[in-house]
């Protein structure tokens, strides 16, 4: 099982950004890829959203930034927001990621959970979902030929266009990012692309239904075993011993939760609730690293297997410090115990 981190890029000083808060929040994401590479870790995710307390409105810089300060660790999307984009421009720069990197690019596409991309560029939210289906069916059809045929409804069609630059790998890998929708899960299976479930709340068991349909879509539409990987994307951390961790997250965790749900219409956090995310089947990994490898392994065994999993760590409003520690913590002790079980 490959073990990572996404990130979301959050200013370090939300409540006083300014340009030099952003000017560190960024320097020291890229020490943090640095460190998640020296530590072993497998792959790091960078998120999408246009919003003030994120700095990942250009997610292929800031991983572009990272390839040339990393060696081995897989550099990919966490998720694009495909819905709201030009397939043939996020193609593009991803291939140019994967030539800068030496082949370690990658990318996960979704909707997205925020919608300030879609009035930005222009889009009606009423298209949601018809945006995404055919805008990735553009997207496959550019990783999968150099000279593209295509029409649409919603961008002007293309005639014998080629598109460059092309990707080192080939076929280039693109995953599908979900939430708790039947048909996004299908449809990823029938295309036989890998999947990334985004659980970051209730009971992570309960998913393996949808995952089953999954795989019995991309089955049935006759794609191998081997191509219907899952991986798993959680919000959690690390320290040295669970108490330490509740305390570290917790607070942070409240805020900004508490804070979007007043967006959304969910109730205040309350440590009850939090207790319960963290409890043995809860989505939320929060805790030591004998703990936290003992839950990824549960996890994975409740839906069946999965691929890859990573943490959500930098939504909290944890210091630099605390992060770095956490990602030596992941990459030294959680991975190799996860891994120790697999084999």
């Amino acid at each position: 099982m490959e073990i990572g981190i996404d990130s979301f890029a959050a200013v370090t000083n939300q409540a006083n950004s300014s340009a030099g808060s952003r000017e560190r929040s960024i320097a020291e994401l890229l020490e943090r890829i640095e460190h998640a590479d020296r530590v072993g870790l497998d792959v790091f995710g960078m998120g999408e959203h246009h919003r003030k307390e994120f700095m990942d409105s250009a997610p292929t810089i800031l991983l572009a930034a990272a390839a040339g300060r990393t060696k081995k660790i897989r550099l990919t999307s966490a998720v694009t927001v495909l819905s709201a984009a030009d397939p043939v421009r996020v193609f593009q720069n991803f291939a140019t990621l994967d030539l800068v990197s030496g082949g370690r690019a990658e990318m996960v596409v979704g909707r997205g959970s925020f919608t300030e991309a879609f009035p930005l560029f222009g889009l009606r939210l009423e298209d949601y979902d018809h945006l995404f289906a055919e805008k990735l069916g553009l997207l496959l059809n550019i990783r999968d030929h150099e000279i593209v045929n295509w029409s649409g409804k919603f961008r002007p069609a293309l005639v014998d266009q080629a598109i460059y630059p092309r990707p080192l790998q080939d076929p280039f890998p693109i995953w599908i990012g979900v939430g708790g929708t039947p048909q996004s899960f299908v449809r990823a299976g029938a295309l036989g692309l890998p999947l990334m479930v985004a659980i970051i709340g209730g009971e992570t068991h309960r998913f393996r239904p949808l995952i089953d349909l999954y795989r019995e879509a991309g089955t049935k539409a006759g794609h191998a075993p081997d191509k219907l990987k899952v991986g798993l994307h959680s919000l959690g951390y690390v320290a040295e011993n669970t108490a330490q961790a509740v305390a570290d997250y917790y607070p942070g965790y409240a805020e900004t939760f508490t804070r979007i749900g007043r967006e959304r219409g969910w109730p205040p956090v309350t440590k009850y609730a939090f207790d319960a995310q963290n409890g043995p089947l809860g989505a939320l990994l929060v805790g030591g690293p004998d703990e936290v490898a003992d839950k990824i392994v549960r996890h994975s065994e409740a839906l069946g297997g999965i691929s890859r999993f990573t943490f959500q760590m930098d939504n909290a409003g944890l210091s630099h410090e605390k992060l770095m520690r956490a990602i030596e913590l992941i990459g030294e002790q959680v991975s190799p115990l996860v891994k120790k079980h697999r084999a």
